[in-house]
């Protein structure tokens, strides 16, 4: 079945086989050309020697006549001479320059077949391993319209939310819904959204920011659509959906300096293929943005990569692809990790532990920003204490209360460490 697949594809692009091999012909031919052109100077050598043998026999004639000296018959027989000479050894093999260089030499029909297969099979063979035969042409205008299409045309949230197998309540949400109906102070509403979300109920922050919609109409301000989309995006673990891109979209036009707004909507571009807007929202975040921003540390980490499936040549401009110098505490650096990697592996693991202490009592005393505690989080689940962990991650939400964009990168690191959110 697979040799009949096989022959089929060949069939269906036979146009394209014909084309190719019509083109690999001229291109042979003019190769062909090229290493038999000494075979064709050895020609041209033979015909313009016998043409100097006639101005010898002429000169002597000229000679006889009187119309020329003897001196200058004697020059002119040398000069004939010299070119005799060039054009026998020419015959011989090869053309002579001034300065006695070959500039041509002749090789047989034989090796120029071998030259020409293999040249041939080594083309035909590279693109079968590295190419794609029978793939169909795809031009830039309309690969960018297919992927407009597919954005506009995906899952819902509650088609995602199916996906991943995800059942909401749906006697809690009437519930919940009841008992949102009757509140409606817009302030005590974000209030419980951010306790909410801050405390891993992500379908009740949903639905909260819901009844705030419902509550002050056209007032939303742009921080609000932007945590109704935060929560959205959370409840569908990462999924940016239609639902979470109407809600980014009227928190840019509120307010287009929105930096998690924009993130969001560059993820969002990012997961239905088109890098070229990715790179074109995230960059400018990352350049001026606030470079400690948990969403700006992401982008960091990935932005050459989406620049490259892009088509753009980007770097990190100086300075922000490096880690910044961690404080007293931080955590292990990239000189402690190069020490790390030739200790005993008993060693390394009270390396590890000791500086995972040092950020926990700096963290507990001093405080930090969220991608500290991230990384305490991360940490303490390599080293499987995961009890430490989820005591840290409550810790950390308390912490970062009412600040939904940090919860959720927060909540990120948790779900992807096996901490409950």
């Amino acid at each position: 079945m697979a040799d009949w697949a096989g022959i089929e594809r060949l069939m269906a692009n036979a146009g394209f086989w014909a084309v190719a091999l019509a083109l690999s012909a001229v291109v042979m031919a003019v190769f062909v050309t090229a290493l038999r052109r000494g075979r064709d100077v050895e020609l041209a050598a033979a015909a313009d020697l016998a043409i100097y043998k006639d101005q010898l026999a002429e000169i002597e004639r000229d000679l006889t006549r009187g119309t020329i000296t003897a001196d200058e018959a004697a020059r002119l027989r040398d000069e004939v001479g010299r070119r005799v000479l060039d054009a026998d050894r020419a015959r011989a093999g090869g053309t002579v320059q001034a300065g006695g260089q070959v500039a041509s030499v002749r090789l047989s029909w034989p090796v120029v077949g071998i030259l020409a297969a293999l040249v041939l099979a080594g083309s035909i063979y590279g693109y079968w391993r590295i190419g794609t035969p029978g793939y169909p042409d795809m031009p830039l205008q309309a690969r960018l319209a297919g992927l407009d299409a597919a954005i506009a045309t995906r899952p819902t949230q509650a088609d995602e939310l199916a996906r991943l197998g995800v059942s909401p309540d749906a006697a809690a949400d009437a519930g919940l819904r009841a008992a949102l109906a009757d509140e409606t102070d817009p302030d005590r509403l974000r209030d419980d959204f951010a306790a909410r979300f801050g405390a891993g109920e992500i379908r009740a922050a949903v639905l909260t920011m819901g009844r705030l919609a419902e509550v002050v109409g056209d007032q939303m301000t742009s921080a609000d659509h932007t945590n109704r989309a935060i929560a959205l995006v959370a409840e569908a673990q990462g999924y940016v959906s239609p639902e979470a891109e109407d809600s980014l979209r009227a928190a840019l036009t509120l307010d287009i300096t929105n930096e998690v707004a924009r993130y969001l909507v560059g993820e969002m571009f990012l997961q239905g293929g088109r890098f070229d807007q990715t790179f074109r929202f995230w960059r400018p975040l990352l350049e001026d943005g606030n470079p400690a921003a948990p969403w700006v540390v992401s982008i960091r980490e990935r932005i050459e990569a989406v620049a490259g499936l892009a088509g753009v040549s980007y770097r990190l401009p100086e300075g922000l692809g490096l880690t910044p110098r961690p404080s007293p505490g931080a955590g292990p650096g990239a000189g402690d990790v190069a020490a790390a990697a030739e200790m005993a592996p008993e060693d390394r693991q009270a390396m590890i532990e000791g500086m995972v202490a040092q950020l926990s009592d700096r963290l507990a005393t001093e405080g930090g920003d969220v991608e500290d505690w991230n990384r305490l989080i991360r940490s303490l689940a390599v080293l499987e204490r995961l009890d430490e962990a989820q005591t840290i991650y409550d810790e950390a939400k308390e912490r970062f209360a009412g600040r939904p964009a940090e919860l959720s990168f927060l909540r990120l690191a948790a779900v992807e460490s096996g901490l409950k959110p």
